[in-house]
């Protein structure tokens, strides 16, 4: 961390470092130094402008959130520093590159110019975190470009370029060298009046834009808070209106939401990080050979082209190859349609792709990704191949979703080079990717799949060898309780009802639906005859039974007579009504809490048994799995966090409760989970071990 001066004449460019992506860090020293560099510009009778940059061609990625946890505090340094730099009496240029997000955009417009590179970027991500920009940017940024551009920016989240924040004026001018151009502007005359953003007239569309920000679906805490903030524009002076800006941004740091949602932010890069491993570089891939060319393998293809890779996609079946083609040129077609990418680009990563027919056309890839039927004698056959074909570096891969990765290792005899790659469908969409390390896949291997991974685009989560890993094994218990809800008195539109309510992206019903109900099923089967202890709910068996796998063939737990929207089908209350008959269980009315807290708490704790078996490293890996890949609410951080959040003795005392009932042998609680318990600990506790 350092504040680098350097006088030019009458200017004294100030520029900030602070390692990787200059946080504006209070406990690390970086606004206090800044501070003290300003008064001291200030007091300077030789400085007659001040020019704020930020090292390594980036200006700064806002302030280090980790700051202000149990500190809320803290952000009052950055506030005090803010006002310091509107008050100077000579003017404060911002020059901005890269980066300029958060509180380095809220430093930003607490300068009295903005001077950027075209390639810069600016935004208010605050959102995300279930916060609001909390150093003035509710109150200046309208005063800047409006109530109706600020409120996008607050509300959306999203990045905009240079040239979009200099046409809503965020910005004042764009340059190739911001730094030079902000000399030469001020020299010039054209910078060199003190232009404070709070004291610029109060924009005239404040009333409309709080309208129009009001009607969206769905918002908020955050954004509702936000909205409040810029409204009081219109009604109080600037100073009140920080005030109740800081009110309102420490009221959400200590909200539920936005401590899930942190939880989330800062746990996809804990995940990254794998214990005990040695430092080994991770190889370098360019080149993917895909080996199956179905729904998952075309989608994992098309997610590879979009990180710049050159992929080739091993189908046998000539019409196979020639429909996974054809959906991969679609895609990008489709993508260049709506604007997503520019037609040179999507050129590019059409022409990185090769389709053949065989392993031994495919040529030497760095990578190769078996993405075949999930049946062990079919990867057997792929991985005896790869293993006679790949040159020595390769890592070779299963998308395996269940399947012993150990067992598939055995197949080669390289087993240090193979590692479970699981891509979640629609995989060019899915943020998730476990990958499962084998009991002899090396450090090298673990460290590449993680770093590929990130090449990718993805959140690797790195799990180890068990039926289903850690995604599937623990989603197992939440369908399982599902099925038995249904049997005992709930229907499936009640248990999706209250499970979407409580916040899942789709509830199970819906969710077997939309992946085919045939999963499963195969699934089941093979789990019955290996784990007769541990039985099912027939139920979804009986709907495969009748043909219904979802929405491919039209209909499952529900109709789909356009293809995609759910109808409820008496046919299927009927079914469920008469199994429960035939078993002998008298039906009851089951509430929504009982539905959520059965399926929920039937994950935690199995997630509990996985960490304490060492699947996964920690809880927290289980909670990013949870909400990169299956839909858990952003807002509730994950399972494992959310069990804490609601206290891990009631989480217990409601699974010992569920034990006293019917299959209460599903409800034997986890002996770390009861271990927590005694110890007056955490999950969060686990994670930093």
């Amino acid at each position: 961390m350092n504040v680098f001066e350097r006088l030019e004449g009458a200017i004294l460019h100030l520029q900030f470092s602070n390692p990787p992506v200059n946080a504006l860090s209070v406990g690390a020293g970086l606004v206090g130094a800044l501070h003290d560099a300003i008064a001291k510009a200030v007091a300077d009778p030789d400085v007659a402008a001040i020019v704020l940059s930020g090292a390594e061609g980036r200006f700064s990625a806002g302030a280090d959130l980790r700051d202000f946890d149990n500190r809320p505090e803290r952000l009052d340094r950055l506030r005090d520093l803010f006002t310091a730099i509107e008050a100077s009496p000579k003017p404060v240029i911002a020059a901005i590159e890269g980066l300029c997000i958060g509180g380095g955009l809220e430093l930003a417009i607490a300068a009295h110019y903005r001077v950027a590179a075209d390639r810069a970027r600016f935004a208010f991500p605050e959102i995300s975190l279930g916060l609001l920009p909390g150093a003035g940017g509710t109150q200046r940024a309208p005063r800047l470009c409006g109530a109706s551009h600020a409120l996008d920016l607050i509300l959306s989240g999203k990045q905009i370029s240079a040239a979009r924040a200099l046409e809503i004026g965020i910005i004042d001018h764009v340059a190739d060298d911001p730094v030079a151009e902000a000399s030469r502007l001020f020299a010039r005359g054209t910078l060199n009046a003190v232009r404070p953003s709070g004291e610029m007239a109060v924009p005239a569309d404040v009333a409309e834009a709080v309208e129009a920000a009001r009607q969206a679906k769905s918002l908020s805490l955050a954004a509702l808070r936000a909205i409040a903030c810029v409204e009081v524009i219109d009604t109080v002076p600037f100073e009140q209106g920080l005030s109740i800006e800081a009110k309102h941004f420490a009221e959400l740091l200590d909200s539920r939401p936005s401590k899930a949602l942190r939880h989330g932010f800062f746990g996809r890069r804990e995940v990254a990080r794998i214990p005990g491993a040695a430092k080994v570089e991770a190889r370098r891939i360019d080149s993917v050979t895909v080996v199956g060319g179905g729904l998952m393998g075309t989608g994992i293809a098309i997610a590879l082209l979009d990180a710049g890779l050159n992929v080739t996609l091993v189908e046998p079946r000539d019409e196979g190859r020639a429909n996974a083609r054809k959906a991969i040129m679609k895609t990008f077609d489709r993508n260049v349609e709506k604007g997503r990418l520019g037609a040179e680009v999507a050129a590019q990563r059409k022409a990185a792709l090769s389709t053949c027919g065989t392993l031994e056309e495919a040529g030497e890839a760095d990578l190769y990704i078996e993405a075949v039927f999930e049946d062990m004698a079919v990867k057997r056959e792929v991985f005896t191949a790869l293993d006679r074909i790949a040159p020595p570096h390769a890592i070779l891969a299963s998308n395996t979703s269940t399947l012993d990765v150990d067992a598939i290792a055995a197949f080669t005899g390289r087993p240090q080079n193979v590692v479970g790659l699981h891509f979640f469908s629609p995989a060019n969409v899915m943020r998730l990717l476990e990958i499962v390390r084998g009991a002899r896949t090396s450090p090298e291997t673990l460290t590449s799949a993680m770093a590929f991974a990130r090449q990718v685009g993805k959140t690797g989560v790195v799990a180890g060898v068990c039926d289903g890993f850690i995604g599937n094994r623990i989603f197992e218990e939440y369908l399982r309780q599902a099925w038995f809800l249904l049997e005992e008195g709930a229907l499936p539109q009640q248990v999706d009802g209250a499970l979407e309510a409580f916040g899942m992206a789709m509830g199970p019903c819906r969710v077997m639906d939309l992946a085919g109900q045939d999963i499963g099923w195969s699934i089941r089967k093979r789990r019955a005859a290996e784990q007769p202890d541990r039985p099912y709910s027939r139920v979804p068996d009986l709907v495969c039974e009748m043909g219904r796998f979802g929405q491919k063939t039209g209909a499952g737990f529900y109709l789909y007579p356009d293809g995609r929207t759910p109808q409820i089908d008496p046919e299927i209350e009927q079914l469920i009504l008469a199994e429960s008959e035939r078993i002998g269980i008298e039906r009851r009315e089951i509430d929504d809490k009982e539905i959520v807290e059965r399926c929920i708490y039937a994950m935690v704790n199995e997630g509990a048994r996985i960490v304490a078996e060492g699947i996964a490293y920690r809880p927290v890996d289980i909670d990013i799995i949870y909400l990169d890949g299956y839909g858990f609410p952003a807002e509730r951080g994950g399972p494992m966090f959310h069990a804490d959040q609601q206290g891990l003795a009631t989480v217990l005392d409601t699974i010992v409760s569920f034990a006293a009932g019917l299959h209460g042998w599903a409800w034997e609680p986890a002996p770390m989970l009861v271990d927590l318990v005694e110890r007056g600990e955490t999950f969060a506790s686990l994670n930093c071990a």
